[in-house]
């Protein structure tokens, strides 16, 4: 094999790999390179909305030890990940409560409570459910959840 052949076979693996990594279903580069470029913004965003929320939380006043909440819209519900440095017994009892009066169904959910707390659960809208949700009332009706155990652990 040539070097020209051997260049342009690497290339092709790379583009391969452009494409999957960044979840394209385009068939010719430039396609690919737009749908990476897309990609590579919102994760950009992404990252900014995560240090804007460490920000607002580690701000608040007097509750910088509150868990960070993350609310992701899926295409069929949401991804919502909440994380303290700290063990919080009870908190998901109360975050669950939420889903439930959101009426969130939980669909998968990955739980540590051993030294820190970590929630990550995909949560779907009940089929019977009159109106859509948005990850901004998802993420407010958990932060209220967290208000609310904080409180009630203050007055034990």
């Amino acid at each position: 094999m040539s070097s020209r052949e051997r260049k342009k076979a690497a290339l092709y693996r790379k583009f391969r790999q452009l494409r999957s990594a960044t979840n394209s279903t385009a068939v010719n580069k430039t396609s690919i390179i737009v749908d990476a470029s897309k990609y590579i913004e919102e994760l950009k965003e992404k990252v900014e909305r995560l240090n804007q929320d460490a920000a607002t939380s580690q701000s608040s006043s007097g509750h910088d030890s509150l868990p960070m909440v993350t609310v992701d819209t899926l295409e069929k519900g949401f991804l919502i990940n909440v994380f303290s440095e700290k063990n919080c017994p009870g908190l998901l009892i109360s975050i669950l409560k939420a889903f439930e009066e959101l009426g969130l169904d939980v669909l998968d959910a990955s739980i540590s409570c051993s030294d820190s707390f970590r929630l990550e659960a995909v949560g779907g809208e009940n089929e019977g459910q009159d109106e859509s949700l948005d990850a901004q009332v998802v993420k407010q009706a958990v932060l209220q959840a967290i208000r609310n155990w904080a409180e009630s652990n203050e007055q034990d």
